[in-house]
């Protein structure tokens, strides 16, 4: 190849050819090698190859004798182990000999390739003499280039072909006259496999080594005595012949070419490792930077980052913010990032390059950025002076856009000693933010749709109170990492009527979106029964019923648990659901409660079965789905006595308790399905903390209802609280009493974290807000409840009905206790 970069540096040279066989010994010896380690072929055949050839690291012998080297132009520890059979990656180096017969020192340069297959041949060596990349001598107006080529190392062009290489294979017989044709393209193909040398100079350009294999072929030959004789014919004035080589100028542009293509292959396998945003703009920063540029900003619109949409078509210059998300450089450390900090949002006026580039979504070159531009550019940057960082320097803006929408560009600057960016750095440049662009939009989606399925999940997911009447609670979901982070599992706690708390856990069988909207579904009926005090059983054969309603697909496990901290007990009801454990506060024993399992939701025609399980005061309930038990191959008994044993591993708190079973009961590479787990510290309501009366059906029994409720407060110290609750328990039982058909009205005060009033009586009809005008005689009782109340409600029962309402208790100590914010 005739490419020569500035310092005339060119990468067609003759080769030295050596074979080393499976024993360490020299097996082909080219005339190339004969000229340059000057030994013939007959001495250098047999010989062990380390004691001839400047290979270090790829022979077993480190280091032949009388040769220095020079380390540092290897490829770097991890290529310098043997290559004799033991490696299958290719070496380069360059060293210095000391000790030919002729006393000329040789500045080598040398490749060398592991050979693998039938046959003893075992590593292939090809070298050069540097003196042949030596500049003409500089000219009077030149400045010296004697130490130009200190920075030339070779190097190695992985892919599988370059110009000429069948005719490579064909010539391989002529330089190896030993092997057979079979032999020697076998030997082509491992070096086209493991890339043809390369020279690489200053780490930025890198010249393909254009073989010169030292044996001319005698077509050549010929034709080269025909055109010395041609043009001697053609008389004085004609141009004598001053190059022997062909004409390489399709070499030239097709190297380029390749050279490109190798860049962006290389790219394109660092780029897009993952799909974490952050992480894939690094990638794509880093990847261009020093080989490509010598400065990359990465700039993207703030709805990218925010995993936001956006319209279609140009951005607006105005509205459109751009978020620099990375700056990669080869300056030196801190310069780039007190001017341009990474972080900062800003938009781009009208009539700058950059503006250009989003808009038209193509590529702008700047040759050379000239003073005025550089003022104009640094005239954006309030406060500070971008001048010194990109004057002079040649400037390449590359749009990243997927699917025609612009998400953010990438600013390209080299340094002034560097070529300038041309064409087909602009085509290249486009060809890379083609690909970044769409790595960035698959990693945005990505995002987007994480996003979108936390959001979904955490809105079918109850905001659980920890601390509630008689009960503390704690809580954990973690996703599966099988198809995306939302599920079907589910947990929730709902309050009912008389202090007591419903505890639900439910799996609907299945992942991803299709479950967890049929999640919502189930979790919502399950809210709206229990606000009807509905029992258990009954609950969950409507739920059943539903299910059937919606579709065959609809099959889920739940779990219901009733706790009624006054009475201490739990009602449980199980629809296929793995059971409940229960670790008892008395002597820390922890059980699995024998409860009827049933069938699954949606399977219908199974009656459902509600056990009563007496507990006490401290005790700890835990419900679970069956991904926290469950292991693929293991059974699921396993599971279950784990749980049983890490719940009743003592804790400081329920959330520390929480994490001891979760890492307890996490298997080897993580869940596959999702976990719901819900544990419950049952405290209980001490009877002192409540009061009960039995009303008579006469209208002076809510003057009554009033005097219990306010003297019942003043013994429990909540003076301030008394007048309010003696009003509102006298108006709700001034409807009982009114609309109660034969049995009693019942009346009960519970001190908790609220004062709770509870009025029951046998009319199955709902009371409801009226709007009473200024003559009507009804119809402001429970306007007056809903004013003043923390919340009230109303829910039927087997026997009739229950009103009733939550008032805030004031902070204050009474009875030497404090009030406010007890749990039982």
């Amino acid at each position: 190849m005739d490419r020569r970069n500035a310092s005339g540096v060119s990468g067609r040279m003759p080769l030295a050819v050596a074979v080393v066989d499976d024993g360490g010994l020299v097996s082909h010896w080219s005339t190339g090698a004969r000229r340059l380690f000057g030994r013939a072929r007959e001495e250098a055949v047999g010989l062990p190859a380390a004691d001839l050839l400047p290979v270090t690291g790829a022979l077993r012998k480190e280091q032949p004798t009388g040769a220095a080297y020079d380390p540092g132009q290897g490829l770097g520890p991890d290529l310098d182990a043997s290559l004799s059979g033991e490696t299958s990656y290719p070496t380069a180096g360059r060293a210095r000999l000391n000790d030919r017969r002729d006393q000329r020192p040789v500045d080598v340069l040398w490749w060398a390739y592991p050979l693998v297959g039938p046959g003893s041949e075992r590593l292939l060596v090809l070298a050069a003499d540097a003196a042949q990349l030596q500049s003409p001598p500089p000219g009077p107006d030149e400045e010296d280039r004697t130490e130009e080529f200190e920075r030339l190392a070779p190097g190695f062009a992985l892919h599988t072909e370059f110009p000429g290489a069948d005719q490579l294979a064909k010539r391989l017989p002529e330089i190896l006259p030993s092997m057979s044709v079979g032999e020697s393209r076998r030997i082509v193909s491992q070096v086209l496999e493991l890339g043809y040398p390369v020279l690489e100079i200053s780490q930025h350009d890198r010249v393909p080594v254009t073989p010169d294999w030292g044996v001319p072929r005698r077509a050549e030959r010929h034709a080269r005595r025909l055109r010395a004789a041609e043009a001697a014919a053609a008389g004085p004035r004609a141009p004598l012949p001053t190059d022997p080589e062909p004409d390489l100028a399709p070499d030239l542009e097709y190297a380029a070419v390749r050279e490109h293509l190798e860049f962006l292959n290389e790219v394109s396998g660092r780029i897009g490792s993952s799909l974490d945003l952050a992480a894939t703009i690094q990638e794509v920063s880093a990847a261009v930077v020093p080989r490509f540029t010598d400065v990359a900003g990465t700039y993207l619109r703030e709805a990218v980052l925010a995993g936001e949409g956006f319209p279609d078509g140009p951005p607006d210059v105005v509205t459109t913010m751009w978020y620099r998300v990375a700056l990669e450089h080869t300056d030196e450390p801190g310069r780039w990032d007190d001017v341009v900090p990474v972080g900062e949002s800003m938009p781009f006026p009208e009539h700058t390059p950059f503006f250009q580039c989003m808009t038209s979504g193509q590529p702008v070159l700047v040759p050379r950025i000239t003073e005025p531009m550089g003022d104009a550019i640094a005239s954006q940057f309030e406060k500070r002076d971008i001048r010194p960082l990109i004057t002079g320097r040649s400037m390449l803006v590359v749009p990243l856009k997927a699917r025609n929408v612009v998400l953010g560009f990438m600013i390209l600057l080299r340094h002034a000693e560097r070529p300038v960016f041309n064409d087909m750095d602009r085509v290249t440049g486009a060809e890379l933010a083609a690909r970044a662009g769409l790595v960035l939009d698959n990693a945005r989606m990505y995002t987007y749709q994480e996003n979108v399925a936390d959001t979904l999940q955490d809105s079918m997911l109850p905001q659980i109170t920890p601390r509630m009447p008689g009960c503390d609670v704690a809580t954990r979901y973690l996703p599966g990492t099988r198809l995306g982070r939302v599920g079907g599992d589910w947990f929730d706690t709902i309050k009912l009527p008389g202090s007591r708390l419903a505890l639900v856990v439910g799996d609907v069988m299945g992942h991803g979106l299709n479950s967890a909207a049929m999640m919502g579904q189930l979790r919502t009926a399950v809210q709206t029964m229990a606000a009807l005090d509905m029992a258990p059983d009954q609950l969950l054969r409507n739920l059943d019923d539903l299910a059937q309603r919606l579709g065959e697909h609809y099959l889920a496990t739940c779990l219901y648990a009733v706790y009624d901290p006054i009475r201490s007990e739990l009602l449980i009801t199980n629809a296929g659901h793995i059971p409940p454990v229960v670790v008892r506060a008395e002597d820390g024993r922890s059980e699995l409660l024998r409860v009827p399992t049933g069938a699954p939701i949606g399977v219908g025609g199974v009656p459902f079965e509600t056990v009563r399980v007496p507990v006490a005061p401290g005790d700890r309930l835990v419900l679970c789905t069956d991904g926290l038990v469950e292991v693929r191959g293991q059974d699921i008994g396993t599971g279950l006595a784990a749980l049983c044993e890490s719940a009743a591993h003592p804790a400081a708190s329920m959330d520390d308790a929480c994490d001891t079973i979760i890492r307890a009961l996490n298997p080897p590479g993580g869940r596959k399905d999702d976990v719901a787990l819900l544990m419950a510290r049952l405290n209980g309501i001490p009877r002192e903390d409540v009061a009960s009366w039995q009303l008579a059906l006469h209208p002076r029994e809510a003057a009554r209802a009033r005097g219990l409720t306010r003297d019942t407060l003043i013994g429990w110290g909540l003076e301030e609280a008394a007048e309010t609750a003696a009003l509102l328990v006298g108006e709700i039982v001034t409807n009982a009493v009114r609309h109660a058909h034969s049995r009693h009205v019942e009346l009960r005060l519970v001190r908790a974290d609220a004062l709770l009033c509870e009025v029951t009586d046998d009319n199955h009809a709902m009371p409801a807000l009226l709007s009473a005008g200024p003559d009507d005689e009804y119809g402001r009782g429970l306007r007056i409840v809903s004013r003043l109340a923390k919340r009230w409600g109303a829910s039927r029962n087997s026997g009739g009905k229950t009103v009733w309402f939550e008032q805030t208790l004031p902070w204050r100590r009474g009875r030497g206790q404090v009030l406010s914010g007890r749990c039982g």
